[in-house]
């Protein structure tokens, strides 16, 4: 159960409470990117642009179609995600800061973890979309992107360090029990 002060509450609503802003910022503009996208889309007079001799590969319309496509198809995507994400947190927060209820941490717990998971995949759109810009310059600085994104999420998602094996804390638990 979530038997804690409110004061002692606070550090964790903080938390969520940045992660929702960051995700509000993130939703925002992946949002007013698939605006721009789609009305690049729409716009038959953009197809010069993409006859210049620094773009190599295929510049027909019906492969820079695709690649527009991809691309917001991605940013809707992080949307999505990043809107998943604020509402989990949110029912987190909901649950977190409830006065004077038994809540099981478990609930809590779950709509953290929901949350977090839908962080995790709007961000990914996110790069994605990064490596897909590149590919309307071309095969060869997407094929870059590509192997720099790899590495760099390889060095961002790999843990040398061992986790910490957390004990519970018998003062707390005896506090928790005297209140049940």
């Amino acid at each position: 159960m979530l038997q804690v002060e409110p004061k002692d509450r606070g550090l964790s609503l903080t938390t969520i409470n940045s992660t929702i802003s960051a995700s509000t910022f993130l939703a925002t503009t992946s949002l007013a990117l698939s605006s721009l996208i789609g009305t690049l889309l729409a716009d038959s007079s953009h197809q010069k642009l993409f006859k210049n001799s620094l773009i190599y590969g295929n510049t027909s319309s019906y492969i820079n179609s695709i690649k527009y496509i991809t691309l917001l198809i991605c940013f809707l995507v992080a949307f999505g995600s990043f809107l998943q994400c604020v509402r989990s947190f949110v029912h987190a927060c909901f649950l977190i800061s409830m006065p004077n209820a038994v809540i099981p941490m478990s609930y809590a717990q779950k709509a953290v973890i929901r949350g977090s998971a839908c962080w995790s995949i709007g961000l990914r759109a996110i790069y994605y979309a990064t490596v897909l810009l590149l590919w309307i310059f071309g095969p060869i600085p997407m094929f870059a992107g590509c192997l720099i994104m790899v590495l760099v999420l390889h060095l961002l998602d790999t843990n040398v360090t061992p986790l910490h094996q957390f004990e519970e804390d018998n003062k707390s638990c005896n506090v928790v029990t005297e209140i049940n």
